[in-house]
């Protein structure tokens, strides 16, 4: 997959080097090109910002240097044109549906603004001639698009084959669509089976993979309740069986009991 970025602060990307994104880039899973949007800018000052038509706080990046940018990007690929994601707190939700929709692209255009955002005709022009999707990665404001885009494209690359270990991390995520939909993932314990007086709950120790499923899909049920019951609400009541919502009928639990706990505190995970 190709990735561009443009952007006022390229240097903001040097994560993209490290842990499995880097890996995938030594590879050549990932191809991730940076672009710095003031070199589009042709005044003394590369100046990418201006007043607000109609007044206001702040400064809107002008489309000059952005449609000059984007100009560049598309005439150094091939001739089908990337999918181009504007960052916003205006746009879609990104979720991990999303993040699967974008890891099938073969091209990716990332352009993170400052300020008030970019001027809306830069979106109008080239939605005309390419998909672009302006998204956010939550309900809050930050001081610019640069970190979002390192969140979507960490959420998109880890995604691309051959960059996990293990093909079915992916499957087994939170939000992952299948069986698990809409739940988040449940607590999850590794060696040594007693620390600080906490015990892995028994079950995981038990060898039965049935219990073990039904007992991870109970914890993701109660999590979900606990934590986001807007998702448990949007599942559909006939997904549920009579298991499940006896999980969810039960008190909302500690997730490890002490050592040597006989309560159900020790098996709910």
């Amino acid at each position: 997959m190709r990735v561009d970025v443009i952007s006022i602060f390229p240097e903001y990307f040097a994560p993209l080097d490290v842990s499995l994104i880097g890996k995938a880039r030594e590879r050549g899973i990932l191809d991730v090109r940076l672009h710095q949007l003031r070199d589009h800018a042709h005044d003394v000052h590369r100046t990418v910002d201006d007043t607000p038509y109609g007044g206001g706080p702040g400064m809107v990046m002008k489309p000059g240097p952005w449609g000059e940018a984007i100009d560049a990007v598309l005439a150094s690929g091939p001739a089908e044109p990337p999918r181009m994601i504007v960052p916003t707190p205006s746009g879609v939700p990104f979720t991990q549906r999303l993040a699967m929709e974008y890891a099938a692209e073969p091209w990716l255009l990332f352009t993170p603004a400052r300020y008030e955002g970019i001027d809306s005709r830069v979106m109008a022009e080239y939605g005309a001639r390419m998909r672009v999707d302006e998204v956010s990665v939550g309900d809050y404001v930050l001081a610019g698009g640069e970190v979002a885009v390192l969140v979507m494209i960490e959420a998109v690359g880890r995604l691309l084959p051959g960059v996990l270990g293990n093909v079915n991390s992916a499957v087994d995520d939170s939000f992952a669509p299948g069986a698990m939909e809409n739940l988040l993932e449940g607590p999850v314990y590794t060696k040594p089976p007693e620390w600080r007086g906490h015990e892995v709950p028994e079950i995981l120790l038990s060898g039965h993979h049935g219990k073990i499923a039904r007992w991870r899909r109970d914890q993701a049920l109660r999590r979900t309740a606990r934590n986001r019951p807007e998702l448990l609400a949007a599942l559909d009541p006939e997904s549920l069986d009579k298991h499940d919502r006896r999980a969810l009928a039960e008190p909302d639990l500690p997730e490890t009991g002490p050592a040597g706990s006989t309560g159900p505190a020790a098996l709910t995970g």
